[in-house]
């Protein structure tokens, strides 16, 4: 009976797996994926976002293209309700009047991002790029 009893426990540890030449060949396998990885920069929106360490600068900001988003989403340039397809049009026509006006989007805080983005994308067809972005509480 001892000598069942030893056999069984020589079966035992003759029966276990040495896992460490897999995790080598894992290990080995991530470096190479992460080495040869390509990564990409997606496009986005530039920002020039200021400093926190300087002092802002207001500009006279009286001279602007205002453009302004209310709570229902509806774009008003020149005290008017504009449609969003004409935004672009209106913004090239007050440019062409002074090509030194800057655009300055102010949005209420109940607004959607996609109008923002409609008015932002219709100023840089119109081929202004400076564009300011005021939040109204």
């Amino acid at each position: 009976m001892r000598k069942h009893i030893a056999n069984i426990k020589l079966e035992e540890e003759e029966n276990e797996i040495n896992l460490t030449p897999m995790l080598d060949v894992v290990f080995i396998m991530l470096i190479f994926f992460i080495v040869t990885a390509s990564f990409l920069r997606e496009a986005g929106l530039d920002t020039n976002r200021p400093d926190q360490d300087q002092p802002q600068v207001l500009q006279d900001e009286n001279g602007a293209i205002l453009v302004i988003i209310d709570e229902t989403d509806d774009i008003w340039i020149d005290n008017r309700v504009v449609d969003p397809r004409a935004v672009r049009a209106n913004i090239e026509r007050l440019h062409a009047e002074d090509p030194e006006r800057p655009v300055v989007v102010q949005t209420a805080s109940t607004s959607r991002a996609e109008t923002l983005v409609v008015v932002m994308d219709a100023s840089r067809q119109a081929d202004v790029y400076d564009i300011s972005i005021a939040s109204a509480n």
